[in-house]
């Protein structure tokens, strides 16, 4: 399989994704926690269809220590006993998120208040931005087909 784009030898799309990294560096260096944070951009990809960040984030969490447990139970994590209440609260946040489309009030206070029980006004907002990062980055990933399977851990940075 062929991406539709070489995104990595493209200098319009070098320099939209500069940026895009850029801001996916503020929230990587927030407080959020960095397992919660794969675990969101695991579920999100998953429910994007978008292999290649599915391939990336699973190998990036597995790399820092992540359970292999918890990553086959991403997907079903409404009934996996192994995520903490926070977590929970981050998967359906990110799900709500990242399915704004099918549902017509769009995220839900409910969602809102249970992640704000367990994450700081600065965790919440670097949870909102990752949320919007990785959907911006799985579109960017599925609209060109780039392929799924290749990934290295540590291998943009």
């Amino acid at each position: 399989m062929e991406p539709r784009l070489n995104l990595f030898g493209n200098e319009t799309a070098m320099k939209a994704l500069k940026h895009i990294n850029s801001a996916g560096k503020v929230v990587a260096d927030s407080t959020l926690p960095a397992a919660t944070q794969e675990l969101v951009k695991i579920r999100a990809s998953q429910i994007n269809g978008c292999g290649f960040c599915t391939d990336m984030h699973t190998k990036e969490a597995a790399a820092a220590g992540e359970t292999v447990q918890r990553l086959h139970l991403v997907a079903a994590w409404r009934e996996a006993k192994v995520f903490t209440e926070a977590e929970r609260a981050a998967l359906e946040l990110t799900e709500q998120g990242t399915r704004i489309a099918d549902a017509a009030g769009g995220v839900s206070d409910e969602a809102w208040e249970n992640a704000a029980k367990h994450y700081d006004e600065d965790q919440l907002a670097a949870l909102v931005g990752l949320i919007a990062l990785i959907n911006a980055y799985n579109r960017v990933n599925v609209l060109v087909r780039q392929p799924a399977g290749d990934y290295e851990p540590g291998m943009f940075g």
